[in-house]
């Protein structure tokens, strides 16, 4: 059987798999920077290629590819950011990461909606484990420095000296404390058969039309559980002045401020991403994977990053309240 063996002796054939002069498998780099991102160690990744193509990668060259990403970061972490953003939603997430020891540490993240409506996480920042007011200016400073002048409603979730640090940077700024963070805290000292009726009766609190509304059925609900219950109402009335401001708005924008779930969301991928590999090596570590999760849109999913929903109508509302503070913007 006579056989046609092609022949390329102009040498015009490209390789696709492994390109001319390459040193790695075509797209190599970015599959290690996914698999990364995705929450695998440098181990499960160096098992998962053996498995795939059959060759021995070291840790050392994954690490290397994945330290790529580390000036992206760097360029990121240092933008120019807007000058006015109407919301800005504040929330922490720990890690483990060994310096010495191995130690719970907060890193600290800022999400902006800007005057068009669209989400962006301005930045990460590891904290020391302190939650005071000292660590909060330095992270707020540098947003300002970054070209944040004013902030017209910050909503977190009652963090320590977070409040004052935000009236420190943005004195005009509107501080609200995430509901949703409030309710959560409240359960903690109540038993799991009583969760229902305490969130039942929380929620005409925070559904109240008005400010007087909601003090009158606060009344109501510590009638009849603050005797049993004495922590949630110390907790409530401790935090009364940062729950309440989002009451003096209509549905459309307490819907935008009554809760950081759009930072929520996002921690949530970070744990994914992070949770597996029990400690960081470093604070550059962490947060390389943190941005990557962040770089990492998910398909078919809502993501922190994208346009808020109905805010075309809470822009018209902010502006009745706030007025130039945003229409010049």
């Amino acid at each position: 059987m006579p056989i046609e063996v092609p022949r390329d002796r102009r040498g015009e054939f490209e390789l696709q798999i492994v390109p001319k002069h390459a040193r790695h498998i075509a797209g190599f780099d970015e599959a290690v920077i996914s698999l990364y991102a995705k929450g695998l160690t440098t181990g499960e990744i160096q098992a998962h290629l053996a498995e795939i193509y059959q060759t021995e990668v070291s840790k050392d060259l994954i690490s290397r590819i994945t330290d790529q990403v580390i000036d992206e970061l760097k360029i990121w972490q240092n933008r120019p950011l807007d000058r006015v953003y109407p919301v800005m939603l504040i929330d922490a997430i720990h890690v483990k990461i060994k310096e010495g020891q191995v130690t719970n540490r907060p890193i600290y993240v800022v999400v902006g909606i800007n005057c068009q409506g669209e989400r962006d996480v301005l930045g990460l920042w590891v904290g020391t484990g302190g939650e005071g007011a000292k660590q909060w200016m330095s992270v707020l400073t540098e947003l300002k420095n970054r070209g944040v002048a004013d902030v017209l409603i910050a909503c977190c979730d009652g963090l320590k000296g977070l409040p004052e640090a935000i009236n420190e940077v943005w004195p005009l700024a509107t501080v609200q404390q995430c509901v949703v963070h409030l309710v959560r805290a409240s359960l903690r000292y109540a038993a799991r058969g009583h969760w229902g009726a305490i969130t039942k009766a929380l929620r005409t609190v925070y559904t109240a039309p008005t400010v007087e509304a909601a003090q009158d059925r606060f009344d109501e609900f510590e009638q009849t559980w603050g005797a049993k219950y004495p922590a949630i109402i110390r907790l409530w009335r401790s935090s009364w002045e940062q729950f309440t401001p989002f009451l003096a708005f209509p549905p459309d924008i307490r819907k935008v401020i009554y809760t950081t779930n759009a930072v929520e969301s996002l921690n949530a991928r970070f744990r994914q991403a992070t949770r597996r590999r029990g400690h960081f090596p470093s604070e550059q570590a962490a947060l390389k994977v943190l941005y990557l999760v962040i770089r990492t849109p998910q398909r078919n999913r809502s993501n922190v990053t994208g346009r808020t929903h109905g805010w075309k109508q809470a822009l018209n509302t902010l502006v009745m309240f706030y007025g130039d503070r945003i229409s010049h913007n």
